[in-house]
C-alpha cells in the first residue's frame, strides 16, 4: 500500500494579461503583498497578436507578462491562490469587464499546471469551483504542449521564461532536499 506524503513545494508563477500598465502594476503589487517578491519577470508581449479573444472585454490591445515568485509553495494552495487572483481581477474591473486577467500556476520539475474556473474533460476539480489544468510537461530538456495548451504557452519566449523559472526552482529544490 502506498503512503500519502506531503507535496513538494513548487514554483508559483502568474501570467498577467492587461491593456493598461498601471492596472497591471497595481495587480502585481497585490500579488507581491500576498505571495512575496518575484525572482523573475518577463518582458511583456502582445497577446492580441496571438489571439484577439480578450480585446473586446479589456478594451484594446492586450499584453501578457509572466511572473515567478521567489518563495516556493505547496501546490495544494492552487485553488486558494486562484480565488485571490479572481478577487483582484474583480476589484480592478470596470463596468463588468476585466482590466486585468491573472492566471496563476505552478512550475515543478516536470510540469506547468494552471488554475482555471472553466471545467473541461482534461481539468481536475480542486475546490470552490477551481480546476487545475496540466498545461505543459517538461521532458527531453524542453517544454511540450498538449492539444489543449493555450497558443501563447507554445511560444518560444514563454518556454524560455518557464525554463528560467524551472532552473531557479531546481536550484531551490536541490537546496532543500540536501537539508533533509
Amino acid at each position: 500500500m502506498g503512503k500519502a506524503l506531503s507535496f513538494e513545494p513548487e514554483k508559483l508563477i502568474c501570467a498577467v494579461l492587461y491593456t493598461d500598465e498601471r492596472t497591471a502594476d497595481a495587480a502585481i503589487a497585490k500579488l507581491k503583498a500576498a505571495y512575496g517578491e518575484t525572482d523573475l519577470e518577463s518582458e511583456p508581449y502582445c497577446f492580441s497578436d496571438i489571439s484577439p479573444y480578450y480585446d473586446g472585454e479589456m478594451g484594446g490591445k492586450v499584453c501578457r507578462k509572466m511572473l515567478s515568485f521567489s518563495e516556493c509553495r505547496d501546490p495544494a494552495e492552487l485553488a486558494a491562490i486562484k480565488t485571490l487572483t479572481n478577487s483582484i481581477e474583480q476589484a480592478a474591473a470596470a463596468n463588468g469587464n476585466r482590466s486585468v486577467n491573472l492566471d496563476p500556476g505552478f512550475v515543478s520539475a516536470g510540469r506547468l499546471s494552471l488554475a482555471t474556473t472553466k471545467n473541461a474533460g482534461h481539468r481536475i476539480p480542486l475546490s470552490d469551483g477551481i480546476y487545475a489544468e496540466l498545461t505543459l510537461f517538461y521532458a527531453r530538456h524542453a517544454w511540450n504542449p498538449f492539444p489543449w495548451t493555450y497558443m501563447d504557452f507554445k511560444l518560444p519566449q514563454v518556454h524560455a521564461f518557464l525554463t528560467q523559472a524551472r532552473t531557479i526552482y531546481m536550484q531551490q529544490r536541490k537546496s532543500w532536499l540536501s537539508r533533509n
